[in-house]
């Protein structure tokens, strides 16, 4: 039990996913302090709490309104338009970055960042729908989060009988290109159980073969692979959608059920490989792998 004079330390992720189970591991490691409670997370808000002033703006809930946008082609997209009744063209910037802080604070910091899978601000002169009080996005928020998981819970693909195709091109530059891509995959009809696309960029020297790695480097670069493969697996939500080589940068790309593992994976590979290899990563949100429709052309 925490009295009142209990002072609350929230850790957040700064705004960037792959840094939440990190966060939330400091948390659970942290001890008990008296006086003190540590949080993973900005918690939600009771609407009538959550009053932002920025930049000589007001955002709460009687100026902000919101309605969902039904996509097609993603059915599973939760795609939300936001209405600000100041927004103008000379003020889209400072109206949008105080709406996504509003945001942030009512839904809360986890929800907000994982939920949500499009996010734009407009004013009322763009509306095209009905408007919905901002105090009912929560609610819809959480209804269908709740049908997408009943949706896709427990779906997975093996990918060992999977067939690969090769991409090869020579780009203007000179450089050439080389790509090798599970096109099974691609064509699955159940992308959007695997969400969270997991991104390793390896920096390699290209510069003495129009831009593709040295027989040592490769080997390298595919030992790496191979360490990711073995610690992200089929069966626990984790697929690998293969690699692209070009322009001293290797690419490795997997679509995920929950972006918590590869995040802690390839933070872990990247210290590894610290000394070798310039490595970034990247995890985020794309339900129908758009991102990869080049190699659908």
């Amino acid at each position: 039990m925490y009295n009142d004079n209990t002072v609350e330390l929230i850790l957040t992720s700064d705004g960037n996913t792959k840094n939440i189970p990190f966060v939330e591991e400091l948390v659970n490691a942290a001890p008990n302090i008296d006086g003190w409670r540590i949080t993973a997370h900005k918690p939600a808000m009771n609407i009538e709490n959550v009053n932002i002033s920025m930049n000589g703006y007001e955002f709460n809930a009687k100026n902000l309104s919101f309605y969902a946008n039904d996509l097609k082609d993603y059915p599973d997209e939760i795609d939300i338009t936001v209405v600000h009744n100041d927004l103008t063209e000379e003020n889209k910037k400072q109206i949008t970055t105080g709406t996504y802080i509003f945001l942030e604070n009512y839904l809360g910091e986890l929800a907000f960042l994982t939920n949500i899978d499009t996010l734009k601000t407009i004013g009322r002169n763009e509306c095209k729908k009905d408007l919905i009080p901002i105090e009912k996005l929560k609610d819809f928020i959480v209804w269908r989060q709740k049908e997408f998981i009943e949706k896709y819970n427990g779906i997975r693909h093996s990918t060992a009988n999977d067939e690969h195709s090769t991409f090869e091109a020579d780009l203007k530059d000179g450089n050439k290109l080389f790509a090798v891509i599970n096109t099974d995959l691609l064509n699955w009809d159940s992308k959007a159980s695997h969400p969270w696309i997991a991104e390793m960029t390896i920096k390699y020297d290209g510069s003495k073969g129009n831009g593709m790695p040295t027989d040592k480097d490769y080997k390298l670069l595919n030992k790496i692979e191979d360490e990711l493969m073995k610690e992200l697996t089929d069966i626990d939500g984790n697929l690998n959608l293969g690699r692209q080589t070009a322009c001293g940068e290797r690419e490795i790309y997997f679509a995920c059920t929950d972006f918590r593992k590869p995040s802690k994976i390839f933070f872990k590979i990247q210290q590894r490989y610290l000394d070798l290899f310039a490595i970034d990563y990247d995890i985020y949100k794309d339900k129908y792998w758009q991102s990869f429709e080049r190699f659908n052309n």
